[in-house]
């Protein structure tokens, strides 16, 4: 065989071995659900049978979904990689520019693929998307997106990208073309802008885009919560509330901004006073004040104990390592023809290549450490919460949020390593109930 067949069949040989561990994961955790019917006795005092069953057929249903979902996008990779789906793109990519009168340079083409490989991406993706919606989550009460708002989301979503994106593309030719030697360097530094500039700008000009964020309103819980906040000197500029009930009934909380500009948005479906009741005499879903306030002294222990800074630290010194290794590899001509492309080296098919694929296992290395870096933050951001005595509230308030997401609670052990970055309820419920 020819180097370039060596690389073709390298990148899906480690293709499918991924697919395959992938799979026999979700066997693992499959066989989980099947045959834990009953609740054990551990989990007595937290869930009752009812809503033990619920949660086991979701996941269950979940996880058939996944090994389906991965499947699809294990042929659809094959598929461009042995019949050089790249080469196709950037062939249609010129004959994009022909039709628009626009010159073949290099900068302009990159732009034009990058639009019609995410235009492939997004229609080949809608099956699934919309099978997860509509069929998935509307099964199991989940689902509150009609078909017209999806469809509006979604062309709101393709546009935004596109027009982030292709610019950003644009840019990155340029720098790697123009920058001589040392254009990683460059590069980095770019990218690392562009990062900074894009949180800074989504909470006020991307995020209103697809989401309603108003202020919460003034009362007992906002008091609290900016007491909470000045108590350990965390600088909160303004408190949302985002109304992703139009969504989904999941819910979550979240903190933002860099320095002084700090926000903290709280899900609607969060917060019992905005829930409505699934049918008349049930219960409200979301947390009561004391709960909220648990769950955010968690939020706000990852500020404090400099998780977020230190996850960016990592993420842009792998960014560096990966434009320095990119500089060394992408002048490599087996690499180009191992995707057709036997006459050019375009910069971006370059990246795509070594980013994507020829680093595909040290992305999978490095996806599991963090995973494991994220499980040991949660249980130090749990630990900041009790310390600030809301051991009783945050776990009152993981065992509602478990319940009203329908979280099934027994998983197997090698699944879970791999795939949660937030422990599993029980590690989490008996590591706060560990004494000081």
């Amino acid at each position: 065989m020819s180097i370039e067949e060596y690389i073709q069949y390298g990148i899906l040989a480690f293709t499918w071995l991924e697919f395959l561990w992938e799979q026999n994961l979700s066997y693992r955790q499959q066989k989980i659900y099947k045959n834990e019917v009953t609740v054990p006795g551990k989990l007595k005092d937290i869930m009752d049978q009812t809503t033990y069953t619920k949660a086991r057929v979701y996941g269950l249903d979940k996880n058939k979904f996944s090994m389906i979902k991965e499947l699809y996008a294990i042929a659809i990779t094959t598929i461009l990689i042995l019949f050089d789906g790249l080469f196709l793109f950037w062939v249609q990519a010129g004959g994009l520019l022909k039709l628009c009168g626009l010159s073949q340079n290099e900068i302009l083409r990159s732009a034009a693929f990058l639009l019609i490989m995410n235009t492939f991406n997004t229609i080949s993706s809608l099956p699934i998307s919309i099978y997860h919606h509509f069929v998935l989550e509307e099964t199991h009460g989940f689902n509150k997106q009609t078909a017209g708002f999806y469809i509006k989301d979604k062309i709101k979503g393709y546009v935004v990208s596109q027009v982030i994106s292709m610019p950003l593309i644009a840019a990155i030719v340029w720098i790697v073309k123009a920058g001589g030697e040392y254009f990683f360097v460059y590069l980095w530094l770019f990218a690392m802008l562009i990062t900074f500039f894009l949180l800074t700008i989504y909470p006020d000009y991307i995020a209103p885009l697809f989401d309603k964020y108003t202020p919460l309103p003034d009362g007992e819980l906002k008091t609290r919560i900016e007491q909470l906040a000045a108590s350990i000197g965390f600088p909160l500029y303004k408190l949302y509330v985002v109304e992703g009930s139009k969504r989904s009934v999941h819910s979550n909380a979240y903190f933002f901004g860099f320095f002084k500009n700090k926000r903290i948005v709280l899900f609607d479906t969060l917060l019992q006073d905005y829930s409505k009741p699934d049918a008349e005499g049930s219960e409200k879903k979301g947390c009561d004040n004391e709960e909220v306030l648990a769950v955010l002294g968690h939020e706000l222990g990852h500020w404090k104990l400099n998780h977020v800074f230190k996850n960016i630290v990592i993420m842009q010194v792998n960014l560096l390592l990966l434009f320095l290794a990119f500089s060394y590899l992408f002048k490599y001509k087996e690499l180009y023809r191992a995707f057709g492309f036997h006459y050019e080296q375009p910069v971006i098919i370059g990246l795509l290549v070594v980013l994507v694929y020829i680093f595909s296992p040290y992305n999978a290395v490095l996806s599991f450490a963090l995973t494991f870096l994220s499980r040991k933050f949660e249980f130090q951001a749990d630990a900041f919460a009790k310390s600030l005595g809301k051991a009783v509230y945050l776990r009152r308030a993981l065992i509602k949020i478990n319940q009203d997401n329908l979280g099934f609670p027994v998983y197997d052990w090698l699944y879970s390593m791999w795939h949660h970055s937030h422990p599993p309820l029980l590690e989490r419920l008996e590591a706060i109930d560990k004494s000081e």
